[in-house]
């Protein structure tokens, strides 16, 4: 039996996320079910198969994990031509490694990175549509890092997480959150942690940006957190400029 671990990227857009989905009218198109399909063209059948994280429909990722057992034994740069060879254009996988036995792609996760982008031009880009969220005023960058600094720290962010979700424990740990401008008209908000509530990140961008209209007040942040309600904290952003970009593990 062999064990391994891959990294890929892929499109959201056409996408309900990367969980399995079956409906009575068949079964939904999800990340995990196309990896699915490719691995058993590959290997012909696999076990222990588990994605890092259970992303939205419409949120993309640049370095999303996967791992997986099999019977059959192949090189790693094997397994990542034959999985590409069968995966449709909105999906590659990218890097393949031989992992132990006992590892796990969503259990073994030290940290996790999510980065969010913000497209501000006045008028809208066809070509970031999906890919962006399109907020068409102006952005404070210093204003909102000042903001972002109340993130870092280990809180119960109940706040920031979807009503109705069934999580007990709300306490994650912030180790860096950032909001920057790679150039003219976009903004990234970039934060990690050891681990995200459901919609957590999407919650955290809308809560800046009332900061940034004024629907909030600059420093809220932290009675918003003290309060843990979530309808102290501002709208859940779009899943369109959502991207996982980096998952850590202590070890393979």
């Amino acid at each position: 039996m062999a064990d391994y671990l891959l990294t890929l990227r892929f499109d959201g857009r056409n996408f309900y996320g990367y969980q399995i989905q079956k409906t009575p009218n068949g079964e939904k198109r999800t990340v995990g079910g196309e990896i699915k399909k490719a691995l058993i063209s590959v290997f012909g059948s696999v076990e222990k198969l588990s994605g890092c994280s259970r992303t939205d429909s419409g949120v993309h990722a640049t370095a999303y994990r996967v791992s997986f057992s099999a019977e059959k034994t192949l090189p790693e740069d094997t397994v990542i031509r034959a999985i590409n060879a069968n995966l449709p254009d909105d999906i590659a996988v990218f890097e393949c490694l031989a992992v132990s036995p006992d590892f796990h792609a969503r259990y073994s996760v030290t940290s996790k990175k999510y980065e969010y982008r913000i497209y501000t031009s006045p008028v809208r880009d066809p070509f970031k549509k999906g890919l962006y969220l399109h907020y068409p005023h102006p952005i404070d960058e210093k204003l909102l890092n000042a903001s972002c600094a109340d993130f870092c720290g280990t809180h119960d962010f109940s706040s920031f997480m979807a009503a109705g979700s069934s999580i007990k424990d709300a306490v994650r740990t912030v180790y860096d959150a950032s909001f920057y401008s790679p150039r003219e008209n976009e903004y990234v908000f970039s934060v990690s942690a050891n681990g995200f509530l459901y919609n957590m990140v999407r919650i955290m961008v809308g809560t800046l940006l009332e900061i940034q209209s004024g629907k909030l007040p600059v420093g809220s942040i932290p009675l918003i957190i003290e309060k843990k309600d979530r309808n102290c904290a501002g709208f859940t952003a779009p899943p369109d400029g959502l991207y996982l970009c980096e998952v850590r593990y202590d070890k393979y």
